[in-house]
C-alpha cells in the first residue's frame, strides 16, 4: 500500500484537514472515481477536530476526486496507475435534456427504478439527472444537527435510522462490486458524521458550513445509487458530486447567488475527465468559492436543475414531482382546480411568490437567460403531459376571460399596517421613512398600496412581524403622532392575501371588474388592493376567515363556466325523481357541448335530506339518501346549497305542491336565490304575497321560471308571455287544462257511464289518488288564476266560478273508496248532459276561460262542436287557444300533453336550461 500512502501524501488536501498527516487514514476500496471522502486523523480527540474543521474549512470537492481517483486504482490493483485523459471538449445546446427528481420521487427503491426506467425511456441524446436526497432524509439530517448541538445522545440512534434506511434500499437495488463499494462508502460517510456529530454534541453548536456539509450528505447517496441503477441496464452513467462544479455566494441566510462564469469553468473541466452521455448529479448542495461545501437552501435541487440546465444550455428542464402539473389554485382549498397547460415565466414568478406551489422565482431566473422551458411533470402518471413553462404562452382558441387569467395563489397568517395623517400628503421622504423603519426591523413587506391623495400608505407583512414592526414606527413618528400630522399608526390582524395571474390580463379591459364582481357576489369584503403597472397580477387582501371562500368565488367565476348553476332540488316524490333521473341522463352532454354545468348539491324531502360538497352522484341518488341522509332542515339546506361560493349561481327547485314551501319563495329570491317550479301555490295564493313575489323578481335580478305550473312541459306562459312583451293584447284565453279531465271527457262516449269512464282513469294513475282533487276542478282553477294574473287581471281565487263535477252529496264521502262506490248513482245526470251535447253535434269538454275583455274567470263544463279543436283531443291531451288581437279571427293553439311525471320534469328542465341561458349560457 506504499503507492496509496504516496499518492495520498502528495497532495494532503484530499482530508478535511490539511494538518492531518494523510497515510493515518486507512484506505478503503470503492468503486466511484469521485466519491466524496472525508478522513478524520484518528489520533485528534473530537474537539481538535472540530475546532481544526470550523477554522480551516472544507476542501476542494475537485482536488479531492483527483486524488480518489489515483486511490482507487491503487487499492483494487495494489499499483500505482497515472490516468491522463485527453480533454473532452463540453458539447452545449440541444442534445441535452435536464431532468430533476424530487425526493417523493427516490422515496425508495421501487421508485429509484421506476426514475431509472424514466431515463432509460428518454430518447435525447444527452441526460442531465439532478436528483434529492431520498424523501424525508434531508429533514432527518437536519434533525441529527438539532439533537447533536442540544446535546440529545438520541443523535446515535437517528444516524443508525439513515443508515439503515439507505443500506435497504442499497441491498434491494445493488449486488455485486456495486452494492460493496457502495456500502463501503456509506459505512465509511456514517462513521465521519458520527464523529462530527460528536464534536457538534460536545461543542453545543454546529456552524453553518457543518450544518450544510452534514444535510448534504442525503443527495450524495441517492445520486450513487441510481447512477448504479443506471449502468446495470447497460447504459454508460457517471454521477457528479456538484460540489465540484457549482460554485455559489451566500448573500444571506436564506439565499446564494451561482457564479455562472466559474462553474463554467468547473464543468468543462470535470466533464473532460468525466465524458458520458448520461451523468446523475446530486441537487440542493454546492461550494462557495473558497471551496466550503454549502446549500442552495431549501428548494434548491430545482434551482441545482435550472442553473445546470443553463449551464449546459439543455434543450428543456424537467422538473419530476408527485402532481401532474401547476393547478389554476390549491386543489386542497379548490377541488375544481384545473391543471394549467402552459405558463410564461413570468406568470410561474407571480404565482410561486405568492405562494403557489409552482416553482420558486429565483428557479426561474437561470432557464430565462437561454429561453429554455421548465415542464413540471408526474412522475407516478406518465400520461399526464404536465405544465410547461416558457417565454410566452401558447396562443388559446378559448375565448372570454378564463383566458386572461391563468390562476390564483393566497398568502396566509399576514397583518396589514395602516399609517395615515394629513401630514403625509405632499411630503418628500414619508415613505421613505416608514419603509426603513421596516427593514430595520428585518420585516418582509409583502404588499404595498398607497393612494393617490398620500393620506395613507397601506403594507402588509407577516402577523408574526407586525408587532415588531407596529412598536418602531410608533417610536419613529412619535413626534408626527402627538402633533397630529399622522392620525394614527394601525394594525389590522387577521388578513390574507389572494393574487390574480395572468398575462394576458394586461391592458385587457374587465378583468377586475369581474373579479371584484365575483368577490361581491360571495359576499368578500377587500381590505386593500395592489395592481402594478405590468398588469400581470391584481391582489387583494381578505379577513383570513374569508380568504378559502374569496378563492373558490374568483376561481369559479373564471374557470367553470358562467352558467355553472349549483341546485337545491325539494320534493324527490314522482316528478322531482323523474327530474334528477332526466339530469342524470342529460349532465354530460350539457356540459360538454353546451357549457352548461348543473350540478346538484342537494336533495330534500320532508323527512330526510341528501347534502354533497361536490355535486351528487345522480347514478344512485336514491342509495346515497338512504345511506347518507340526515333529517331534513330547510334553513340549513337553503344554507348548504347558497352558501357553497364554489360555485356562482344558486337555484332551488320546489318540485313538491306544498304551499309552505312556496311562501319561501320570496325571502330565496331577496337572497339571490334563483327559484324554478311547478309548484302553482305560489301564483295562485293570496294576490298581495304574488305581486310581491313578482315585484322582487324584477327588482333583484333574480330568476323565478314556473312554465310546468300550468300544462306541464307545454310552452303556455312562454307563449303568453311573449305574446305580452311584444305589445299584443290578450282577448281571451280558453283551454282543457287537466289532463286528467281531457282523458275523461274524450272517452266519455257511446254507451259508457261516467264513473266507468273515472275508474278506468284511476286504474290508469291519470288521476290524484282521490278522484275528487280532478273532479272539483281546483286545479284548473288555479292554472285559470295564474293565467289571469299573467296577464294583468287582479284575481283572488276566490273570485273564480267553478263548476265541481263531484256530486254535491259526495264531497263530504269519508274516502276516496266511498267516493267511487256512490259515484255510479249520479250517472244518469252526466249521461243526460251528454246526450244533449251529442244530439246538437258536440262534445262535452270541462275547460278553464280568462275573459279579458270583462275582466273576469271562470272554470266549466261546455259543449262544443264537433268540428271545433276542443273536440278533436284524444288521451289526455292539453290544448289552450289565444284569442287576440294578433290572434284574432283564428286563435293562436298550443297542443300537447299535458300532465305526467314525464312531461312535467321535461317542462322544469326547460326551466332550469332557460336559466342557464339567462345566465350567460350559448343559445
Amino acid at each position: 500500500m506504499a503507492s496509496l500512502s504516496s499518492a495520498i501524501s502528495s497532495n494532503p488536501t484530499h482530508t478535511l484537514f490539511p494538518n492531518a498527516m494523510a497515510q493515518d487514514a486507512k484506505p478503503r476500496k470503492r468503486c466511484y472515481s469521485h466519491c466524496p471522502t472525508f478522513l478524520l486523523p484518528p489520533h485528534r480527540s473530537p474537539i481538535c477536530r472540530f475546532a481544526a474543521f470550523s477554522r480551516r474549512g472544507f476542501v476542494s470537492g475537485l482536488e479531492r476526486k483527483r486524488t480518489l481517483k489515483t486511490r482507487i486504482f491503487a487499492s483494487l490493483t495494489d499499483t500505482p496507475v497515472n490516468v491522463s485523459p485527453e480533454k473532452v471538449q463540453l458539447p452545449k445546446g440541444d442534445s441535452w435534456s435536464v431532468h430533476k427528481f424530487g425526493g417523493t420521487c427516490v422515496g425508495s427503491s421501487e421508485r429509484i427504478k421506476n426514475v431509472a426506467k424514466i431515463i432509460l425511456s428518454d430518447d435525447s441524446e444527452r441526460k442531465f439527472v439532478v436528483v434529492s436526497a431520498m424523501s424525508k432524509v434531508t429533514d432527518m439530517m437536519y434533525d441529527l444537527i438539532y439533537k447533536a448541538q442540544s446535546r440529545d445522545e438520541a443523535y446515535i440512534s437517528a444516524l443508525n435510522v439513515v443508515l439503515e434506511k439507505h443500506k435497504c434500499t442499497a441491498l434491494d437495488l445493488l449486488d455485486g462490486d456495486d452494492l460493496s463499494s457502495f456500502l463501503a462508502q456509506l459505512h465509511h460517510d456514517i462513521s465521519n458524521l458520527k464523529a462530527m456529530l460528536r464534536a457538534i454534541y460536545i461543542a453545543g453548536h454546529a456552524t453553518e458550513s457543518f450544518t450544510e456539509f452534514v444535510v448534504g450528505h442525503g443527495e450524495l447517496w441517492s445520486a450513487q445509487m441510481l447512477s448504479c441503477v443506471i449502468r446495470k441496464n447497460g447504459v454508460d452513467c457517471n454521477w457528479m458530486d456538484t460540489r465540484e462544479v457549482l460554485i455559489v455566494n451566500p448573500t444571506s441566510s436564506n439565499q446564494v447567488d451561482p457564479d455562472f462564469k466559474a462553474s463554467e469553468d468547473r464543468l468543462e473541466k470535470w466533464y473532460s475527465k468525466n465524458p458520458s452521455k448520461t451523468i446523475v448529479a446530486t441537487g440542493f448542495i454546492a461550494s462557495t468559492p473558497q471551496n466550503i461545501p454549502t446549500t442552495l437552501k431549501r428548494d434548491g435541487s430545482d434551482f441545482s436543475a435550472a442553473i445546470m440546465g443553463a449551464l449546459f444550455e439543455a434543450r428543456q428542464v424537467t422538473i419530476w414531482t408527485d402532481v401532474d402539473g401547476v393547478y389554476s389554485a390549491d386543489p386542497r382549498k379548490v377541488s375544481e382546480a384545473v391543471i394549467l397547460k402552459t405558463l410564461s415565466y413570468q406568470e410561474a414568478w407571480e404565482m410561486s411568490y405568492f405562494g403557489a406551489n409552482v416553482l420558486h422565482p429565483r428557479t426561474i431566473i437561470p432557464v430565462m437567460r437561454y429561453d429554455i422551458p421548465i415542464i413540471i411533470r408526474n412522475v407516478f402518471n406518465l400520461a399526464a403531459p404536465g405544465t410547461k413553462i416558457c417565454r410566452s404562452t401558447e396562443d388559446e382558441t378559448a375565448q372570454g376571460l378564463e383566458s386572461f387569467v391563468k390562476g390564483f395563489a393566497t398568502i396566509d397568517n399576514l397583518a396589514l399596517v395602516n399609517v395615515e395623517g394629513t401630514g403625509m400628503a405632499g411630503v418628500p421622504g414619508t415613505a421613505s421613512a416608514i419603509f426603513s423603519a421596516v427593514k430595520d426591523v428585518g420585516a418582509n413587506v409583502i404588499m404595498i398600496s398607497q393612494a393617490s391623495s398620500e393620506h395613507s400608505v397601506c403594507f402588509a407583512v407577516p402577523e408574526k412581524e407586525v408587532n415588531a414592526v407596529s412598536e418602531l414606527l410608533q417610536s419613529r413618528f412619535r413626534e408626527a403622532l402627538n402633533v397630529g400630522r399622522l392620525s394614527q399608526v394601525q394594525v389590522i390582524p387577521n388578513c390574507s392575501i389572494l393574487a390574480t395571474v395572468g398575462q394576458k390580463m394586461a391592458s385587457t379591459p374587465g378583468v377586475s371588474a369581474t373579479l371584484f364582481n365575483a368577490l361581491a357576489k360571495a359576499n368578500i369584503n377587500v381590505r386593500a388592493i395592489a395592481q402594478g403597472c405590468s398588469e400581470y397580477n391584481i391582489t387583494v387582501v381578505v379577513k383570513r376567515e374569508d380568504c378559502i371562500r374569496a378563492l373558490r368565488a374568483v376561481h369559479s367565476r373564471f374557470y367553470l363556466s358562467r352558467t355553472t348553476i349549483a341546485m337545491g332540488i325539494i320534493g324527490p316524490g314522482l316528478i322531482g325523481a323523474t327530474l334528477l333521473d332526466q339530469l342524470r341522463d342529460q349532465t354530460a352532454t350539457l356540459k360538454e357541448e353546451f357549457n352548461i354545468d348543473l350540478r346538484v348539491m342537494g336533495i330534500t324531502g320532508s323527512q330526510t335530506m341528501l347534502l354533497s360538497e361536490a355535486g351528487v352522484d345522480l347514478s344512485r341518488w336514491r342509495e346515497l339518501q338512504k345511506e347518507k341522509g340526515v333529517v331534513a332542515d330547510m334553513e340549513k339546506f337553503v344554507q348548504h346549497i347558497h352558501g357553497n361560493h364554489f360555485i356562482p349561481n344558486t337555484v332551488l327547485v320546489d318540485c313538491t305542491a306544498d304551499s309552505s314551501i312556496a311562501s319561501h319563495y320570496h325571502d330565496w329570491l331577496r337572497k339571490g336565490v334563483h327559484v324554478v317550479t311547478p309548484n302553482k301555490k305560489a301564483n295562485s295564493g293570496p294576490l298581495d304575497q304574488y305581486l310581491k313575489l313578482r315585484a322582487l323578481q324584477r327588482q333583484s335580478y333574480t330568476h323565478y321560471f314556473y312554465e310546468a305550473t300550468v300544462g306541464a312541459g307545454l310552452p303556455i306562459i312562454n307563449t303568453l308571455q311573449g305574446l305580452l312583451e311584444t305589445g299584443d293584447k290578450i282577448l281571451r284565453i280558453e283551454g282543457i287544462f287537466s289532463g286528467t279531465l281531457s282523458y275523461i271527457f274524450n272517452n266519455f262516449t257511446g254507451g259508457r257511464t261516467f264513473s266507468e269512464v273515472v275508474a278506468e282513469a284511476k286504474q290508469a294513475g291519470y288521476t290524484e289518488p282521490d278522484p275528487r282533487d280532478d273532479l272539483s276542478g281546483t286545479d284548473v282553477c288555479r292554472k285559470v288564476i295564474i293565467l289571469a294574473r299573467e296577464s294583468g287581471l287582479k284575481l283572488e281565487l276566490s273570485d273564480i266560478p267553478v263548476e265541481s263535477l263531484v256530486p254535491e252529496p259526495l264531497k263530504d264521502s269519508a274516502s276516496a273508496e266511498e267516493f267511487m262506490q256512490k259515484l255510479p248513482q249520479f250517472d244518469q245526470e252526466m249521461s243526460k248532459k251528454r246526450q244533449i251535447a251529442e244530439d246538437a253535434g258536440g262534445v262535452l269538454r270541462y275547460v278553464g276561460v280568462v275573459d279579458m275583455v270583462n275582466q273576469k274567470g271562470e272554470v266549466k263544463l261546455q259543449k262544443y262542436k264537433n268540428d271545433h279543436p276542443f273536440a278533436q283531443l284524444s288521451g289526455a291531451d292539453n290544448i289552450i287557444a289565444f284569442t287576440t288581437t294578433r290572434y284574432k279571427d283564428q286563435p293562436l293553439i298550443v297542443r300537447g300533453p299535458g300532465a305526467g311525471a314525464e312531461v312535467t320534469a321535461g317542462g322544469v328542465f326547460s326551466d332550469l336550461l332557460r336559466l342557464a341561458s339567462y345566465l350567460g349560457a350559448p343559445s
